[in-house]
């Protein structure tokens, strides 16, 4: 009791704390004695105050919160609550007057459940909202498996609900009327009042209506004791006869959802609606009053009712009784008495009716039945049918309609005028004409009258009258309300006796609206086809038939168009999309011509002629076509059946629901834009009172609701969040009685806005100089420069784009923004603005321009591109100037159509596809030259390929996508592609455009072939076998399918140019690593069947590789790969590789390159060119130091110019060979552009070490030869120079101008002379060779001279020495060039090792041997030089000492002195040295005598 007294103490004492402070109080209690904690929180809201008036006192209802620890504390809380004495003052004004504990949370195992305290109730929303553990009583719960989120308590039980009475219609469908049957049984049997809970009972269960189809028409019969109101039998076709004005089966489903209603017993009333002294009698929409025996009406004229009421007859009256007219029946379910009227006058009407059969013999049989019908016919108690009689029967007699009159019929004068007879004219009439009537008049009765037998005498018994046939002469007046033939007009019904109905419905008697009985005197006459005739009173002298009129507008009034839609199972073709297409036009033709055949003789109300087919749009293939009626309201349910089986005949199969109702309508208006929300509205009209239900691009947005909203009644859809892809179609759709009705709107979203201002973030000097901020935006939208909120003056720069020109005066830091102009709904998204900030700076910079900003040494900036480019450029501050380093951008007119893509739908891809092709063929230098254009065109290529799934491609489409693409992987393009494959993000822009080529290739349609520069198209029908030839330059790749199991249709493309944009890389290694290259075509193939064998032939582009591996291109594992393809060799064939693989795709070779990957050859060639490059420096270096002493004369001057014009020419050609080495180690093929300037100057400088290399053996050979004749030093050098260097220059000019244009010249796996393409190497291997052959030739004849006769004696000493050096030189050095670059033809066609050492050693050390053999060897070199005695001591050794002095240490004179004893020649030892002239003996030379 002490812990339940402390509970009460502070629950008390939070309620007072509440009510004195109004204070939310959160307070934690420790009952340390019971061992639980308190938790009391309060909520209160505006909700709990009840506020009278001023002066009253405010009432607060307070929930209070309280968390304990255990379930011992509730036993206590609801102890201590209930203990409580209440009311409790607080204080002078306030106290509490009620005290309950309403709710009781706690953890049931797994689960929270809320239970109510004593009179407390969850509502029926929260009983709904969650599981109940309770069952749900009087709408309410006790108990809920939750805690509800919205912190709701337990109400108060509320008072017992006053009963109400509802009454509710439920549609049941079925499809089969056994079920009716067993649903009106079960009703009937059902046992009532039925509980279904506590607090409803169904009292009463009855079946009202049944609706089903009758044959092709909707028919809806009352059940018993119901009937259709009067205004609903004036509103439809009604199927029995009206009585009171109801009745009880209408020839449609009712558009408003309206029931059959129950009958009144109006006999039941009181007091009687009869009067007193009558029997009432009830029928069906009315009732029937009879005075009883003995009593007769007050007023015999009127109908008894309780204003004329029965009486007691008279003795004198003798009037038998007769039942009084019909009553007018009572509004359903409003009981009320009806007051008889007088009778109405009677009408007779006749009627036409239009009758369409699709066989003779029908008409024979409703010409057989008119024939034995019993007139008159009673149809009700007010019609009756007194005559039925065939007018025409038209038919189609070969290629001709044919309208014939029945007997007693003939066709009218004019008639017969207007139109061509098939019979003979008779009295101006005839019995048939070649035509359907445009104005729907049909053959006329004959008219008959009595005249006397003979005039001339008196009528009688002798001279009785005969019936004479006159014909009418014209054809009655046309009537307004008549269509044309072969359809069945509804009709408008009689108001008033005054009004008659204009026309006449088929075989569908009704009762006019204003319940008079009419009594027919003429049944109506029959026609096939007929087509209604006015009715005419009965007051006027021409006797008609009759009947009844249902509503329906006349057909003067304006005819309805009717925007329809059929869907046909067939993929959609491009070519739909132009009207002037043959296949356009031939599905538009079948369409109309099966609709108008079938409308015209099953649907009421149709205009023939009147189809029209506006477009055709995918979704398989969907026409759009309208049809002219005379009321929207139609029933197209047997119509469409007969279309789709004619078009079904015509091999056009529709869909299952082929046919809606389609009309384009603004849900919504105005431009989208992204991020915004979108409500699209569906107005749903009066025809159409089913559920609505929604579409997007013919997907259900119902299954994405993170995207999409549908309001309550489904009239409203919403997208949450736009973006591009949410384009497309919207359709609303609303099922009708017989088919859906769509209402649709294209909505386009607007492409996001792509604004650019290059860097966030720049900085200017501080100098009061003018900053350029510019702005770019795409095109359709237009910015602006905003600072502090206000619009800054800016200039256009191109385009959309602006600039601002504006000057760092403040040299404080300002931040620009640039906005969309003109959108200010727009600003809240982030994509329709961008910030510059602009700093300013006093430091010290390496770069500065006005628009990118100061900055430092390898610094980037980016900036925009220039006119006619989107994008950025990447700038990197390099030599004090900003250098561009990677530029991104895109053509202008390729960015627009870009985004033009995004949002492309598939009938707009023909006229996209024409302007992509014209555009890149406009701009295709400037294109082959941008990566970032050449991706973007790719990428769009491949959202066609993707978008076209959807359809199928015809020719014009693929031809301007092979322009495209041809352009983009020409020759031209190599370069820019290797910059693409370049970067990792990049790498699959060549993977996209060749999945894009395959994935349209297989929505192609017909046999067609397109030629492109570099690509070769061919789909072609092929049959057992097939085979075909490549016709492009240059390439003669065969392929060839030796068995096809049946007639299919192949698709072949021939790529000549891919093997420089696709990847080399396999499916297990990367391309970069790789050694293999794509070596051949690269063919696609596509055939609708499965192929086993299928064989290529490809032409080897790069001779000089070697191992190849027939491939395809494995999209899964993104490289090529060998899987079911292997190499076939070809006998005699070099030159080609044959692939035979089991499967199609995308097919090429692959082979390595030829060379020998070896590391020690590598060391060597550097090494050897080193020490030759520092060899000729050397050289040069010497020949500098000598050079004023060793050019005496002029053979020794000749002979030192050809000396240092080889070292520097092979000096120069060394340092090419480095430079060519290595673009060649940093890519693989060699780059073209990069390789060629080293490329032509090894060939030049190489060249003209030969030619002078020619120039010394001429020298040597003149001098030797030629004795006699002397030539001046100038003209010597003249011609060495022109020669030397003019020659090579030729050459090499010549080789490049031949092999530049198809981009042969420089080799693919070095930097040199091309060889496998072009045979480029031919112009250095030839006249080098050449050189070589003249050299050993004039050798020989300069050795053959000297041994016969030596040197001449005129020769002087130094001469003498000169010539022996030339001689020595060009005998050593033209073997070893020669040798040097015979093995380097080898290296072309041999891989073995050896070969290849071989020529790196000998080719390395050139220059080496040009330092020791023209330079070090010479003594009079070495006597100029500083430190000539080491450099003779040296020498000693290969001299031989005479008397005279010292031989020269050559092994020239050592090889004379060996001939000398063989007796060869005669050499004097005087002549085999000079005299000592000085004390230096190192100017001994030689002097060659002959003896």
């Amino acid at each position: 009791m002490e812990s339940e007294g402390k509970i009460l103490k502070y629950l008390l004492g939070v309620i007072m704390a509440i009510l004195l402070n109004h204070l939310c109080v959160v307070e934690t209690l420790n009952f340390s004695e019971i061992n639980m904690d308190l938790q009391f929180s309060y909520t209160d809201e505006p909700v709990h105050h009840i506020r009278r008036r001023s002066a009253d006192p405010v009432e607060y209802i307070i929930f209070v919160e309280m968390n304990v620890s255990e379930t011992v504390a509730i036993n206590k809380i609801r102890s201590s609550v209930t203990a409580v004495t209440l009311p409790v003052q607080v204080d002078n004004s306030t106290e509490i007057t009620s005290l309950n504990i309403s709710t009781v949370c706690s953890l049931n195992e797994t689960q929270y459940q809320c239970k109510c305290e004593g009179q407390f109730v969850w509502p029926n929303d929260t009983c709904h909202s969650y599981e109940v553990c309770h069952d749900v009583t009087d709408g309410s719960c006790t108990c809920i498996n939750a805690l509800p989120t919205d912190g709701q308590f337990c109400q108060v039980l509320p008072l017992p609900l006053s009963k109400y009475e509802y009454e509710t219609e439920i549609d049941v469908s079925v499809f089969d009327l056994l079920l009716v049957n067993y649903l009106r049984n079960l009703v009937r049997n059902v046992s009532l009042s039925f509980t279904l809970s506590n607090n409803i009972n169904i009292t009463d269960i009855d079946l009202t209506t049944v609706c089903g189809l009758n044959e092709t028409v909707y028919e809806c019969k009352c059940e018993e004791h119901h009937v259709w109101p009067n205004d609903t039998c004036r509103a439809y076709q009604v199927c029995d006869g009206s009585v009171g004005g109801t009745c009880g089966c209408i020839q449609a489903l009712p558009s408003q959802g309206s029931l059959c209603q129950r009958d009144i017993d109006e006999c039941l009333f009181s007091p009687s609606v009869c009067g007193p002294n009558s029997t009432c009698t009830n029928e069906m929409g009315s009732y029937n009053c009879l005075c009883s025996d003995g009593f007769t009406a007050t007023n015999s004229n009127l109908p008894i009712s309780i204003n004329n009421t029965c009486r007691a007859s008279t003795p004198s009256t003798t009037t038998p009784q007769t039942p009084s007219t019909p009553q007018t029946p009572s509004t359903p379910q409003t009981p009320s008495t009806t007051k008889a009227t007088a009778p109405l006058s009677e009408f007779e009407f006749e009627t036409e009716i239009d009758l369409s059969f699709l066989d003779l013999f029908l008409v024979k049989n409703l010409r057989n039945l008119i024939g034995n019908t019993r007139l008159p016919l009673t149809l009700s108690n007010s019609i009756n049918i007194k005559d039925i009689d065939m007018t025409t029967v038209c038919g189609l007699n070969e290629t001709v309609y044919e309208c014939k009159c029945e007997e007693h019929h003939s066709w009218p004068n004019d008639t017969c005028r207007a139109y061509q007879v098939c019979d003979g004219s008779v009295g101006d009439t005839c019995g048939c004409i070649q035509a359907l009537p445009s104005e729907g008049s049909l053959c006329q009765r004959d008219e008959c009258v009595f005249t006397a037998t003979n005039s001339d005498l008196t009528i009688s018994i002798n001279n009785a009258c005969t019936v004479t046939t006159v014909t009418p002469s014209t054809a009655p007046p046309p009537i307004s309300s008549r269509p044309t033939p072969t359809t069945t007009p509804s009709s408008t019904t009689p108001t008033t006796p005054s009004q008659p109905p204009s026309s006449t419905t088929p075989l569908t008697p009704t009762t006019p609206s204003s319940s008079t009985p009419i009594t027919p005197s003429q049944p109506p006459s029959s026609t096939t086809p007929l087509t209604p005739s006015t009715p005419t009173p009965s007051s006027t002298t021409r006797k008609t038939t009759i009947t009844a009129a249902s509503s329906a507008p006349t057909a003067s009034s304006a005819p309805t168009v009717v925007s329809m839609s059929l869907t046909i199972n067939q993929p959609f073709d491009t070519s739909l999309t132009d009207s002037n297409s043959a296949n356009y036009k031939d599905l538009s033709g079948k369409i109309i011509k099966a609709l108008d055949a079938s409308y015209s003789k099953q649907l009421i109300g149709y205009t023939p002629g009147s189809t029209e087919v506006r477009d055709f749009r995918p979704g398989s293939v969907i026409a759009d076509y309208t049809i002219r009626a005379t009321s929207s309201n139609l029933d197209f349910t047997a119509a469409n059946t007969a279309v789709s089986d004619s078009l079904k005949a015509q091999g056009i199969i529709l869909a299952e629901d082929a046919f809606a109702r389609s009309e384009q309508k603004d849900f919504t208006t105005g431009n989208f834009y992204p991020l915004q929300k979108l409500d699209l509205n569906c107005i749903q009209p009066d025809f159409a009172t089913g559920p609505i239900k929604w579409t997007v691009n013919n997907k259900d947005p119902a299954l994405d609701n993170t995207r999409y909203t549908i309001s309550n009644n489904s009239s409203t859809l919403t997208v949450k969040n736009t973006s591009e892809s949410d384009s497309g179609r919207y359709s609303c759709i609303i099922q009708t009685n017989t088919i859906p009705y769509i209402q649709w709107q294209s909505i386009i979203i607007k492409q996001r806005p792509t604004i650019i201002v290059g860097d966030k973030y720049r900085v200017f000097p501080c100098d009061g100089s003018t900053v350029q901020l510019r702005c770019s935006v795409d095109a359709g939208y237009n910015v602006e420069w905003v600072l502090n909120d206000a619009v800054q003056t800016s200039v256009p720069a191109s385009g959309s784009d602006i600039m601002l020109n504006y000057t760092t005066k403040s040299c404080k830091e300002e931040t620009f923004t640039c906005r969309l102009k003109g959108l200010p709904t727009l600003l809240e998204y982030s994509y329709s603005w961008s910030r510059v900030t602009v700093n300013t700076s006093t430091e010290n910079y390496d770069c500065a321009n006005a628009e990118l900003g100061i900055g430092k040494t390898d610094q980037e900036k980016t900036g925009i591109c220039g006119s006619g480019f989107k994008g950025t450029i990447t700038y990197s501050c390099k030599s004090h100037v900003w250098t561009p380093i990677q530029d991104n951008c895109i053509l202008d007119v390729i960015f627009e159509l870009k985004n033009i893509v995004e949002t492309l739908l598939v009938v707009e891809i023909p006229e996209f596809m024409a302007n992509l092709s014209s555009a890149t063929a406009q701009n295709n230098v400037n294109i082959t030259q941008s990566p970032a254009t050449v991706q973007a065109i790719v990428d769009i290529l491949f959202k066609i390929a993707n978008l076209s799934q959807d359809t199928v491609i015809n020719k014009p489409v693929m031809e301007n996508f092979l322009i495209t693409v041809n352009i983009i992987v020409s020759v031209n393009v190599s370069d820019t592609w290797k910059q693409l494959n370049k970067g990792n993000t990049t790498e699959n822009t060549s993977i996209r455009l060749l999945d894009a080529i395959e994935k349209i290739s297989d929505r192609l349609k017909d046999e067609f072939a397109i030629n492109e520069t570099s690509i070769q198209l061919n789909r072609i029908a092929i049959e057992n076998s097939f085979s075909i030839t490549s016709t492009l330059p240059n390439s003669t790749t065969e392929i060839v399918i030796p068995q096809v199991p049946n007639v299919t249709i192949v698709t072949i493309i021939i790529f000549t140019t891919l093997d420089n944009v696709l990847p080399t890389r396999d499916t297990n290694n990367d391309s970069r690593k790789s050694d293999v290259l794509i070596n051949g075509d690269v063919v696609v193939v596509k055939v609708n069947q499965t192929i086993n064998n299928i064989s290529f032939a490809f032409d080897i582009t790069n001779q000089s590789l070697r191992n190849p591996q027939c491939v395809f291109w494995n999209f899964n594992l993104d490289g090529w790969d060998s899987t079911g393809c292997e190499v076939k060799p070809l006998a005699n064939q070099t030159s080609k590789i044959t692939c035979e693989c089991n499967h199609t795709t995308s097919f090429s070779i692959l082979m390595s390159p030829f060379s020998i990957d070896n590391i020690a050859l590598a060391y060597i060639t550097y090494i050897g060119v080193a020490i030759s490059m520092a060899s000729l420096v050397i050289c040069l270096i010497i020949e500098a130091i000598v050079w004023k002493s060793v050019r005496r004369n002029d053979t020794s001057y000749m002979r030192h110019v050809t000396i240092v014009n080889i070292a520097v020419s092979l000096l120069i050609a060394n340092i090419c060979f480095i430079i060519g080495a290595a673009i060649t180690d940093q890519e693989q093929p060699t780059s073209v552009g990069r390789c060629s300037p080293a490329v032509f100057f090894m060939h030049f400088f190489y060249l003209a070490l030969f030619f002078w290399m020619l120039i010394s053996a001429l020298f040597l050979f003149y001098r030797t030869v030629m004795v006699l004749s002397q030539m001046s030093r100038a003209k010597m050098m003249a011609i060495a120079f022109i020669v030397s260097y003019g020659a090579p220059l030729l050459i090499a000019v010549i080789t490049v101008a031949s092999t530049a244009g198809p981009q042969n010249y420089v080799s693919k796996q070095a930097c040199w002379l091309n060889w496998d393409e072009s045979k480029a190497l031919l112009a250095f291997v030839i006249p080098a060779l050449t050189i070589v052959a003249i050299n050993l030739v004039v050798l020989i004849v300069v050795l053959y001279k000297m041994l016969r006769r030596g040197v001449g004696a005129t020769t002087q000493p130094d001469e003498k020495h000169a010539l022996v050096v030339i001689f020595r030189c060009v005998a050593i050095l033209t073997p070893i060039f020669g040798l040097t670059w015979g093995f380097g033809i080898g290296t072309m066609v041999s891989r073995n090792l050896g070969v290849h050492v071989v020529f790196t050693i000998i080719n390395s050390l050139q220059g080496f041997f040009i330092l020791v053999f023209g330079t070090l060897l010479d003594n009079k070199v070495r006597e100029s030089l500083p430190g000539k005695l080491s450099l003779q001591k040296l020498s000693s050794n290969h001299t031989k000492s005479t008397s005279a002095g010292s031989s020269s240490t050559s092994g020239l004179g050592t090889f004379f002195q060996r001939m000398r004893q063989r007796n060869v020649y005669n050499v004097s030892a005087a002549n085999l040295s000079s005299p000592v002239t000085s004390s230096n003996s190192s100017n001994d030379s030689y002097a060659i005598m002959n003896t």
